[in-house]
């Protein structure tokens, strides 16, 4: 018996308790996250969360209203920063221009307004890359992909729907705010499109991306290269990459993964939340560890096959929301580093979308890259968490990885749960802040962590290409094989 297609639509009921204040004519379609175990977690859903307040913080502004993450305001503390102020003092005898020392560690002793300071002049100078951000999917959701629509250059904390949505977090007041260097924006498409026009939907998506992009091209620029972005980030921009949310999206085709790249994504996350045909989810796994019966194969062969075409194009490959064997198998098929665009450590919070310690320490053999996601439910596993907890998310990836494997992968707009001092795309600084608490930390640590880690990484990802393709190696052409869609499902996904 065929299934019959989901008509799934702006309506969709199952959205409308994640709108404060009620938006019935736009509810944001639902995207699967999984949650901890009620073993594990003791969750209570009907919980309501609140925001703290947004925290008062210096800012430049610029002749159009924005701030400037490459001004500072205040001065730095010679109390603590006595180094800083005495290479500033060297350097202006001398007449040249000075950064943020090397060596420069935290400082416990340091108030806050002092980290923060040091915080906003480290991002200045380093660009704070994060690896995933979903706005397009709430364009998307919310008015139809109809930019004329979208106002982005202005702050859409009071404007509907976006106002009354957990699920946002973004526009470029808030993202110049946060000193956002670069950032992944996905091109993410709903599981039920599946066998059906997941495809068309992922290249409307990755359309609107690049038409964001070139409305706001004076604060936003298209990036395909690792080499880019700092260019980019010099001239003041925001480097903007795009990247695909779920394996389902190229419907178990090399021709359209190879299109894709084409089109600008630099990496594609294997599954979202379901299975393709080729690899397993994280949605399988209980938070125990165990396996739901039938469902323990990981990445088949033509999913390896996928792995290494991705490797041949330069297309990093993207770990976040598979099972805990896909990762196993990917990292033992992979010729090129992986990420994990938007997870937390396992340890810390046992769910099957965080990161064991035995993969991390893969990943570190792999010269790989864990994002840290600033996902209550993942960061914290009882739903409430603050900047502390992320923080202690990064450092005990930072201790089984080591510096060179930890990065930042906020999923804001995708998420409808954030930490406390962290609500929003303007908030990166305070996470920087509390790290520099910790004399652990020095200036090179941080601007690993904030972007350097996953710039390394993609031109790793590029070299490799390089070699397979002087190597002379071809491309997949393999079809996927017809018992994989038995039972399926090929017909239209619409939106109202």
């Amino acid at each position: 018996m065929k299934s019959r297609c989901v008509n799934l639509n702006y309506g969709n009921p199952s959205r409308q308790s994640l709108l404060e204040g009620g938006c019935p004519a736009v509810s944001h379609i639902s995207r699967s996250h999984s949650s901890c175990s009620a073993e594990t977690c003791r969750h209570d859903p009907s919980t309501v969360y609140t925001q703290l307040s947004y925290l008062d913080s210096p800012r430049s502004t610029s002749s159009n209203g924005f701030a400037n993450r490459r001004k500072v305001g205040g001065e730095l503390s010679t109390r603590h920063w006595w180094l800083v102020g005495l290479v500033f003092l060297v350097a202006a005898a001398a007449g040249v221009g000075v950064g943020v020392p090397l060596a420069f560690r935290g400082d416990p002793s340091a108030t806050l307004e002092e980290r923060l300071q040091m915080a906003k002049k480290l991002m200045s100078e380093y660009p704070l890359i994060d690896g995933h951000n979903d706005l397009p999917w709430n364009i998307r959701s919310f008015i139809h992909n109809q930019l004329e629509k979208l106002k982005l250059n202005e702050s859409l904390k009071d404007v509907e729907p976006w106002s009354v949505s957990n699920w946002s977090h973004t526009d470029l007041p808030r993202l110049l705010e946060g000193r956002v260097g670069g950032q992944f924006w996905v091109a993410y498409t709903p599981c039920d499109a599946q066998y059906q026009n997941a495809v068309q939907l992922t290249l409307e998506q990755i359309d609107l991306i690049k038409r964001v992009i070139k409305k706001y091209s004076q604060h936003l620029e298209l990036v395909t290269t690792s080499k880019d972005i700092k260019r980019v980030f010099q001239n003041n921009k925001i480097a903007s990459l795009i990247a695909i949310e779920g394996g389902h999206g190229i419907s178990n085709s090399f021709g359209s993964l190879r299109m894709m790249y084409e089109l600008g994504v630099r990496y594609l996350t294997l599954t979202h939340a379901c299975n393709t045909p080729w690899a397993t989810s994280s949605v399988v796994e209980k938070s125990s560890g165990r396996i739901a019966k039938n469902e323990s194969f990981g990445l088949t062969d033509f999913g390896k096959k996928i792995v290494q075409e991705m490797n041949r194009l330069g297309m990093m490959v993207d770990l976040s929301h598979v099972s805990t064997q896909t990762m196993k198998d990917t990292l033992a098929a992979t010729k090129a580093p992986i990420i994990f665009s938007h997870s937390c450590s396992r340890a810390l919070c046992n769910n099957p979308r965080n990161v064991p310690d035995d993969v991390l320490r893969q990943v570190k053999h792999n010269r790989g890259l864990v994002m840290v996601s600033f996902y209550a439910d993942h960061v914290n596993c009882n739903g409430t968490a603050n900047v502390t907890h992320v923080a202690n998310h990064i450092n005990h990836i930072r201790k089984v990885a080591g510096i060179d494997h930890v990065g930042i992968g906020a999923d804001f707009d995708g998420i409808n749960k954030t930490p406390q001092g962290l609500e929003d795309v303007s908030k990166y600084p305070f996470l920087v802040a509390e790290l520099l608490a910790d004399p652990s930390w020095t200036t090179v640590d941080i601007s690993k962590l904030i972007g350097e880690n996953i710039i390394r990484v993609f031109a790793e990802v590029e070299r490799v290409r390089d070699q397979l393709m002087a190597n002379g190696v071809e491309p997949q052409e393999e079809d996927l094989h017809p018992e994989y869609l038995k039972g399926k499902t090929n017909c239209t996904y619409i939106f109202d």
